[in-house]
């Protein structure tokens, strides 16, 4: 019973530890996680949370959040993977600057709502393992650095497989 114990904390330490390291700074990327924790909280919690950063439907329901990174071509973008019983979205921890069209800087949630799930393990290295997400317009988004693979793995795959059956 130890073992079995001591091996899920190893995993899960190893896990997390793997998570704050994906960002570009460990210390940044810590901070980060315990800011949405803090945010969350005074908003009432994820699901509060969740509503107010996504238009919802009054019976949608937040079924479960998973820490990660979005790739993107400049780098990986901390945030939150959101499974709800109506999408799975992800919302980035904090906003980024972008150039808008008028060539002003301007600072915005990095936002994706996608609706299928493809898992994606690179063969040269275990350590890095994606989730590849389209979204409902055909654009592809890589998910990676979760502090839990597997259990986002199995949890929005059978949110994939549940919509396709309905």
């Amino acid at each position: 019973m130890f073992n079995t114990w001591s091996s899920k904390a190893e995993s899960i330490t190893r896990n997390f530890w793997h998570n704050l390291k994906t960002g570009p700074s460990v210390s940044k990327a810590a901070w980060g996680k315990l800011n949405l924790t803090e945010k969350a909280i005074k908003e009432g919690g994820f699901e509060s949370l969740f509503k107010q950063i996504f238009a919802t439907d009054p019976n949608e329901r937040l079924m479960k959040i998973f820490a990660g990174y979005l790739s993107t071509t400049t780098g990986p973008v901390a945030g939150t993977l959101y499974l709800s019983t109506v999408r799975v979205a992800f919302c980035s921890d904090r906003p980024l600057s972008f150039t808008a069209p008028s060539s002003q800087e301007t600072w915005s949630y990095y936002k994706v709502r996608a609706v299928l799930v493809n898992p994606v393990v690179m063969k040269e290295n275990q350590e890095e393992r994606y989730i590849q997400m389209v979204t409902v317009d055909g654009h592809e988004f890589w998910f990676m650095g979760f502090v839990n693979f597997e259990k986002a793995l199995v949890h929005l795959s059978n949110s994939v497989q549940d919509s396709k059956a309905t």
